[in-house]
């Protein structure tokens, strides 16, 4: 760990607990503003009215729908963004409270969003206030926080849309979905597809006149089940996706342990006929495909179209394009495929998010008070990765900029009924969110150049 004499880390972690109660009261705001994709609007200008009490440089919400903010005028940008969408609430008999109203204790905030991830906008917001309470903003660097939309929709949509159209290019980006009081730096990727086959229909009295669409699928079926359960050795003409993590069949084995393996499932079934009794004339499945680090889109469409009934039946396989208006009404196309990513061990950004972390908390994950958390969180290492998709497939999966993960609430609160955040991780994210550009600039970390002044080794 590399010490920074000139950076008080105390004053940060004083000034975020300062802002703790300001910090629930924001965070408890957006949960009673029901926001599900493409309905964030309400989120959007809240956020921005924060924004604009807090003092920031400048606050807008831009044709998509994302609510962004700068604070300072540097010349290089650092992002955290966060989105503001939530997916809906399920069967509301799984509740114990109400989700929009939520409520709050000692420790917890409860409401439908709190850990995915309401929490991580409002713990950046604050993390660049205090960066301006402490005089820490210079000429170096500005701070960008992002609230940004769809992304329980189309992961990724949002920042592809600031990347290509609005021209947002920071020079790294934390994404701020829950970690559980970890550092995250990557992610498996995924990828929507689907699987089309052709029968011809008959009367169901004489089935063997026509020729059945499901039959050929449950063919196929059966063998998209092989690539989740078969080992990869020659034993079996269809090699698991296993093979992935070995490195005679993939140059990034090492990250793709990292990461896991990836998967398929089938997730969807549809089927055309003229009746219930008659056969089948077409039979379609969707599926969802877990990529891990070495996989892509290509090579995952031709593993499918390489099983054997695929061939036999002379199936389409094919991907899914997503195409639906944001709240603002605006309309940004692109196909249901989302790169895996990861950002190297070694690399600045991770180092110095590291770095940032160690000096105010020390090197093991800070829990609340609360017994199951602190067990689960002493359990895991302080660097990790995700088990879910992110805005990473955009910013770093398809644009090569680098991503890292760190954000206040649990994985396992997401889509949860009944779902919490933690009061402590609010005011710590705050903290490490107000810390990292001050280490990031202090080691020098910019266009490959590592300069090491007013450090400590």
């Amino acid at each position: 760990m590399t010490e920074f004499k000139n950076i008080d880390f105390d004053a940060i972690k004083e000034k975020a607990g300062e802002y703790k109660e300001d910090m629930i009261a924001f965070l408890r705001d957006l949960i009673k503003l029901k926001g599900e994709s493409c309905e964030e609007g309400d989120k959007a200008k809240r956020i921005k009215e924060e924004m604009e009490k807090l003092g920031f440089d400048k606050a807008w919400i831009d044709g998509q729908g994302n609510v962004l903010g700068e604070m300072g005028q540097g010349k290089r940008q650092i992002a955290f963004d966060g989105h503001i969408d939530t997916v809906g609430i399920g069967n509301i008999e799984n509740w114990e409270f109400d989700p929009y109203d939520g409520f709050e204790d000692d420790n917890l905030i409860g409401g439908r969003g709190g850990s995915d991830q309401l929490g991580g906008p409002v713990s950046a917001v604050y993390g660049a206030k205090i960066l301006k309470d402490l005089g820490y903003l210079n000429d170096e660097y500005r701070v960008l926080v992002t609230g940004t939309v769809q992304e329980e929709d189309c992961d990724g949509n949002c920042w592809l849309y600031m990347i290509e159209q609005e021209g947002i290019k920071p020079e790294f980006v934390v994404s701020t979905e829950p970690t559980d009081g970890g550092i995250y730096r990557g992610q498996r990727g995924r990828m929507e597809m689907r699987v089309d086959v052709q029968g011809v229909s008959c009367h169901g009295s004489a089935p063997e006149r026509g020729d059945n669409a499901i039959y050929k699928m449950a063919d196929i079926l059966k063998e998209i089940e092989q690539l989740n359960e078969n080992p990869a050795d020659d034993s079996v003409e269809i090699k698991g996706l296993v093979k992935m993590l070995d490195e005679k069949y993939n140059p990034e084995y090492k990250e793709a342990n990292f990461l896991g393996r990836g998967t398929v499932t089938t997730s969807q079934i549809f089927f055309t006929s003229p009746s219930r009794c008659a056969v089948a004339d077409s039979c379609s499945i969707s599926l969802d495909r877990r990529m891990t680090a070495g996989e892509t889109w290509q090579s995952c469409i031709k593993e499918i179209e390489d099983l054997p009934s695929v061939k036999k039946h002379g199936a389409k396989v094919s991907m899914y394009d997503y195409k639906r208006a944001s709240w603002t009404g605006l309309e940004y196309e692109q196909e249901a495929y989302f790169p895996t990513w990861v950002i190297p061990e070694d690399h600045e950004v991770t180092k110095a998010l590291e770095d940032a972390y160690k000096n105010l908390y020390g090197d093991k994950r800070i829990a609340p008070p609360i017994a199951k958390e602190e067990e689960k969180r002493a359990a895991r290492p302080l660097t990790d990765k995700w088990t879910f998709s992110t805005n990473g497939v955009a910013i770093m999966g398809r644009h090569n900029i680098p991503t890292i993960g760190f954000g206040p609430g649990a994985e396992d609160q997401a889509h949860a009924p009944n779902e919490v955040t933690f009061k402590q991780d609010l005011v710590t994210c705050a903290a490490v969110y107000a810390a990292l550009p001050l280490v990031y600039n202090l080691i020098g970390v910019y266009n490959g150049c590592k300069k090491h002044s007013n450090t400590k080794r």
